[in-house]
């Protein structure tokens, strides 16, 4: 993997595969870019990349495609749909997806792709837009060990975590681990800034003591203070996260395991969903913790 032979193609400039994309630009490898609206490609063509009219072109142009849409059915279709990346790439040719999705159709494009002789591997990451922007991502990975070996150093430019979990599959499987500890976390988060606001506490005092001893978390420091500022951007759409915890507790459910609080979590993000904060960060979730309070968010400095 160097950039002077190694051709790559990305599938999907949203939030975070805009930013990822742009490292392995940055450190000179030619890139074949391909996104659904066009207009969120137009930085990285600025910056070099080529834009492909479909995922098939990009797949013809690169020996290593990676793919980081929204949803399952994306993955399906970007990849092995009609005018997909299978259709277009060569025997050899290495396939990534970093879309957190289910782990059984991770193992139907390996096989899929075994017998077309492409490899596939599954590589969802954790870390948000703050991670993707700074290149220090987790990235969970399923697939074969000489192949997850060969891409290493290409994930090396967008992450400080890499770990292969295991066969194809296991990196969704470590990556629906991953989304209940956030989930079940940021209740946690939402709960403690509200109980201090309702104890007249100045919430960036007590952010300051709570941080740094065993309470603290990723999510705590990242996401409380956008919360404080009242911004709700996203860094991860809360749509999205609905979609992993429902597939989290689907993978439960097949292994017949109990995870109450997953299933709170759950509910409590589709009522933020349905109170149309779909499109906010997963931060807003105090939305609809204040809510169920009679409490209204603001500006809490």
């Amino acid at each position: 993997m160097e950039p002077s032979r190694t051709r790559i193609g990305w599938i999907g400039t949203g939030v975070m595969g805009s930013a990822m994309c742009s490292h392995l630009l940055t450190a000179g490898y030619s890139v074949t870019v391909y996104n659904r609206n066009r207009d969120k490609m137009t930085c990285l063509v600025e910056h070099g990349a080529s834009a492909a009219a479909s995922p098939r072109v990009v797949a013809a142009a690169s020996d290593v495609v990676f793919t980081m849409v929204g949803f399952p059915e994306d993955v399906d279709s970007v990849i092995r749909g009609e005018d997909g990346v299978l259709s277009g790439a060569a025997a050899g040719t290495i396939v990534v997806d970093m879309t957190t999705s289910k782990p059984s159709l991770a193992q139907e494009l390996y096989s899929i792709g075994r017998e077309r002789e492409v490899r596939c591997l599954d590589a969802p990451v954790s870390g948000g837009d703050i991670g993707a922007r700074e290149a220090r991502l987790s990235i969970m990975v399923g697939g074969d060990q000489d192949t997850f070996t060969e891409v290493l150093p290409l994930f090396s430019h967008m992450g400080k975590t890499i770990v292969h979990q295991g066969p194809a599959g296991a990196g969704q499987h470590a990556k629906m681990a991953n989304q209940i500890l956030i989930a079940t976390g940021m209740i946690g988060v939402c709960e403690a800034l509200l109980y201090g606001y309702k104890a007249g506490l100045d919430l960036n005092v007590l952010l300051q003591s709570v941080s740094g001893g065993a309470a603290g978390s990723w999510s705590l420091s990242n996401y409380a203070p956008r919360m404080l500022a009242g911004n709700f951007e996203p860094g991860f759409y809360v749509d999205h996260f609905v979609k992993d915890l429902s597939i989290a507790l689907e993978e439960s459910r097949r292994m017949k395991l109990a995870l109450p609080g997953l299933a709170l979590a759950a509910q409590l993000y589709i009522a933020l969903q349905a109170q149309g904060h779909g499109r906010n960060g997963t931060q807003s979730l105090v939305l609809a913790l204040a809510k169920l309070s009679d409490m209204q968010w603001s500006n809490k400095d």
